[in-house]
């Protein structure tokens, strides 16, 4: 039995991001709608996806777009008020992730009681936001710092919008993260949020590290659940479950049931 039993209440998890519109700082903030319109629609969208039946969910600030990989302060400090004011209304167990800034995840799963954080921990790529380093050693000692020894780490071995630097095989990734970092899962994604995640990477990566949990990361839905889950251990949805399968939209309730609806038939 694995931790997402514990802490999620069933293997085989779909853990749904609730993607937070564009926060004070962003590029796309809209100041005229202000934060009570972001925290509105954070709150229907995680209406739907706790309607629909998903096992989890994790809060993103998925419209901060382009990202940074040290967040600014207010980034942080909104996400904590918008969380903050929906915590009475949360049913499931939940993440957070603030894109692409381990430390300030912990720091924001700190505030708002969060069980566990996705990020970009180790590796040093080429990406869309320049070349982009890591630290983990100094990240994971903040970890502990600050008394989040018991937050679940999604490690993100196959980074979005990104490359390594230098010739690494994917099974020697997978083993030298897990041997040299224990995370609590390994996370395979796509090239963009709503790609699907390679099911041949899926397989190397779970036979390589068996004991770890894998998931898939980007682009499960409806048609592709099946074949995803009988390889991971466990899934990361949002693109699928908004309107029209489109990034940009709001989430469809709809969507979200008939998908859960699959996966409880695959969980017999």
């Amino acid at each position: 039995m694995s931790w997402l039993k514990t802490v999620i209440g069933t293997e085989k998890a779909v853990i749904a991001m609730c993607h937070l519109r564009a926060l004070p700082g962003d590029p796309f903030y809209d100041s005229k709608k202000g934060m009570n319109w972001v925290i509105d629609k954070a709150r229907d969208d995680l209406m739907a996806l706790q309607n629909g039946g998903v096992d989890a969910v994790m809060f993103s600030n998925e419209f901060s777009l382009p990202y940074l990989t040290r967040v600014k302060t207010e980034t942080t400090a909104a996400m904590a008020r918008v969380i903050g004011q929906l915590m009475g209304e949360i049913r499931v167990p939940y993440g957070v992730n603030v894109l692409w800034d381990p430390v300030a995840s912990f720091d924001l799963a700190m505030a708002v009681d969060a069980k566990f954080i996705r990020e970009i921990f180790t590796g040093a790529y080429a990406s869309d936001f320049g070349v982009w380093d890591t630290n983990v050693g100094e990240t994971i000692r903040h970890q502990h710092r600050i008394g989040a020894s018991h937050v679940k780490t999604l490690f993100n071995i196959v980074p979005e919008a990104a490359v390594y630097l230098g010739n690494r095989d994917i099974r020697a990734i997978a083993k030298s993260t897990v041997f040299n970092n224990h995370p609590d899962a390994l996370c395979v994604s796509g090239l963009t949020a709503g790609s699907k995640t390679d099911s041949a990477l899926l397989k190397v990566v779970k036979e390589t590290v068996p004991d770890t949990v894998v998931l898939a990361n980007t682009g499960v839905c409806l048609e592709n659940v099946e074949e995803q889950l009988a390889i991971a251990d466990g899934c990361v949805t949002a693109t699928h479950f908004k309107k029209d399968g489109i990034f940009d939209n709001f989430v469809d309730e709809s969507r979200v049931a008939r998908f859960m609806e699959k996966v409880h038939q695959l969980r017999g």
